[in-house]
């Protein structure tokens, strides 16, 4: 099952066990939503528990981000940084340490992501090899996708968790989209063409496969 809060979509692992009387909610280091409940709730009442109590589960999500950057889990283009909490309103690095502030890590990473996929972006939009459109950029939190194009509305949308992997990844996805203007579906010469731009994809592929969420 999946289930959107805003603007993410979430999994939702649903466990049901015969002497369960109650259900509970919970979320784990990949941000799959656990559901565990009595083997005959049905997953519309499921749904609407989860509509219910959608306000606590943002809390737990934020919760679950916090504890990972506290557990030293911060990653940015590719780099995994031990984290130094300071008093200060920003955060900086060093070769190794990330020190970070009272700042929201989302709206870091946002901001990045919005400058950086779109410099990317225009990079493989004008060295495409196809005559295609401008596509115009969304970036949002996918729990299931790296990347998405609408090509009736020629829009790209890329994962904000890509900020955190190298830009090799990030390249790779921006031309899987574009090749979708020209092939929506995958077939052979969808992947011709991918491989028309971005030689080494298969390379790259192979390897966000062990980070897909």
């Amino acid at each position: 099952m999946k289930y959107e809060i805003d603007n993410v979509i979430y999994s939702v692992e649903i466990i049901r066990k015969i002497r369960n009387k109650r259900t509970y909610i919970r979320i784990k280091d990949n941000n799959v939503i656990y559901v565990t409940t009595n083997t005959f709730v049905t997953n519309f009442q499921i749904k609407k528990l989860l509509k219910d109590y959608e306000q606590s589960i943002r809390r737990m999500i934020k919760a679950k981000e916090k504890e990972n950057i506290w557990n030293n889990e911060f990653f940015y283009l590719g780099k995994k940084y031990n984290v130094i909490k300071t008093n200060t309103k920003d955060i900086s690095f060093s070769d190794n340490n990330v020190y970070i502030g009272n700042i929201n890590i989302d709206s870091f990473y946002k901001k990045e992501a919005k400058k950086i996929f779109e410099e990317r972006l225009d990079y493989w939009y004008k060295s495409f090899t196809r005559k295609i459109p401008k596509p115009t950029l969304t970036i949002r939190k996918m729990t299931t996708r790296w990347g998405v194009c609408n090509t009736k509305d020629k829009k790209i949308t890329l994962n904000l968790e890509l900020i955190k992997h190298n830009t090799d990844c990030l390249d790779y996805v921006i031309v899987h989209e574009l090749s979708h203007l020209i092939y929506a579906d995958h077939s052979k010469n969808f992947w011709n063409l991918v491989e028309e731009n971005y030689s080494n994809y298969k390379n790259i592929r192979k390897k966000m496969k062990n980070h897909e969420e």
